[in-house]
């Protein structure tokens, strides 16, 4: 199972970014996905997750009006849409699958995980 996840980079403060993870090696349609990040010196957190059928959705209250979690079960493929990007925001992000298919926040519900990409927010 490989899950290739891009698309960080730096940007200023109000920028947009759409990360993508491309997975392969595991039956995407019927797993959940999820987005973790960590920033420096901080534990990993829960910052969206989306249910196999794409027809549920989960974010952190920090980003909730700001990030778009979606997928393409055609391509293999889930996005994450971060506009209006904060400082805080940096951090490394991380895709991650969950066999149950659905919508955790708990990262210990995920079996397979991304190498990361990380993004820089400057103010």
């Amino acid at each position: 199972v490989q899950l290739q996840a891009s698309g960080g980079g730096l940007v200023q403060a109000g920028d947009s970014l759409r990360l993508s993870c491309a997975a392969s090696g595991l039956l995407f349609s019927k797993h959940g996905m999820g987005w973790f990040r960590q920033a420096p010196g901080k534990e990993r957190e829960f910052v969206a997750a989306i249910a196999w059928t794409g027809g549920s959705t989960r974010y952190a209250n920090s980003v909730k009006g700001r990030f778009t979690v979606s997928r393409d079960n055609a391509k293999n493929t889930v996005y994450l849409q971060m506009n209006s990007l904060k400082p805080e925001d940096t951090a490394v992000y991380y895709c991650a699958a969950d066999f149950l298919g659905l919508t955790s926040d708990n990262a210990n519900h995920y079996d397979y995980w991304g190498q990361g990409t990380l993004v820089t927010v400057s103010s």
